[in-house]
């Protein structure tokens, strides 16, 4: 009986040893895996404050692309309304010259007719 208990003691002690170094390892496990989990939280953490920070910046580029865009097309409108007001002028000028040119050459065969009616 005591033989028989003692092997029995000795299995269950070999057993509960290889427990415990079982146990161990899997807590070394565990911990081992926490770790990991929290490096990579810290560095999805990082790359969720870059990804913010480079959509910060997209967005101030975009909105000077627009306010460019805006002061573009305003110069683009001041300019041509001063190359229309300018061509204007030009017309206007030109529609008198031509006038002035149509009257003179109206006056000079007035004047040639009046000559040749008179001598």
């Amino acid at each position: 009986r005591q033989k028989l208990n003692h092997e029995f003691s000795q299995q269950f002690l070999t057993l509960f040893q290889q427990w415990d170094v079982d146990v161990q390892k899997a807590e070394e496990q565990e911990e081992k895996l926490a770790n990991m989990f929290r490096q990579q939280q810290k560095v999805f953490q990082q790359a969720r404050i870059v990804q913010s920070q480079r959509l910060k910046t997209i967005k101030q580029l975009y909105e000077q692309f627009l306010k460019s865009i805006e002061e573009l097309e305003k110069n683009n409108e001041s300019l041509l309304a001063g190359a229309q007001s300018e061509l204007r002028k030009e017309m206007a000028m030109l529609q008198k010259k031509i006038m002035m040119d149509t009257q003179q050459q109206e006056m000079a065969t007035v004047r040639k007719s009046l000559q040749s009616m008179l001598f």
